[in-house]
């Protein structure tokens, strides 16, 4: 269940979207939070280089492994503007990393994509449940979703118009 707390880092997820937005690329943000609520890693998208696999999920994986002991891994939360593609999700288990929350759903942004006539890209779009075993995940949250749709709306227009 996503608690005041959890909407208050989410919020800041939907931010880093907008940042990344911002810069061309496509709108996600994340950040990584300790257990007893201490911001450790924050990021947003840079794909607009080139490298799809610049993810703020993936970054935090990568970062949580070379800088957290195992047991501080385990009780962190992960806080992202949209829920973990199948890439990040694995990184996220390989990483021993805990819980998730997001602000809108792989199954959300498809059906954006969908009503904007916009390219599925090569991933098939399982939920992180579909991906890993064992990790606590809670979302979409109802109200910052609409935010999230937001931004996306704004990227898969900009994407048209610059074809």
């Amino acid at each position: 269940m996503i608690t005041e707390k959890d909407r208050k880092y989410l919020k800041r997820c939907i931010e880093l979207a907008r940042e990344a937005l911002e810069k061309g690329n496509a709108p996600f943000g994340s950040i990584l939070v300790s257990q007893n609520g201490e911001v450790l890693f924050e990021d947003h998208n840079r794909t607009s280089g080139g490298d799809n696999t610049q993810h703020p999920e993936f970054a935090i994986a990568r970062w949580a492994a070379n800088n957290m002991q195992e047991t501080d891994r385990l009780h962190a939360t992960v806080y992202t503007s949209g829920e973990h593609c199948s890439m990040c999700a694995s990184a996220h288990a390989l990483a021993g990393l805990g819980r998730i929350v997001y602000a809108s759903s792989t199954r959300q942004l498809k059906e954006w994509q969908e009503g904007m006539d916009a390219d599925p890209g090569r991933l098939k779009g399982l939920s992180i449940q579909e991906v890993v075993n064992d990790i606590e995940v809670d979302g979409p949250d109802e109200f910052l979703s609409e935010e999230v749709k937001e931004l996306q709306f704004a990227y898969l227009e900009s994407q048209k118009e610059s074809r």
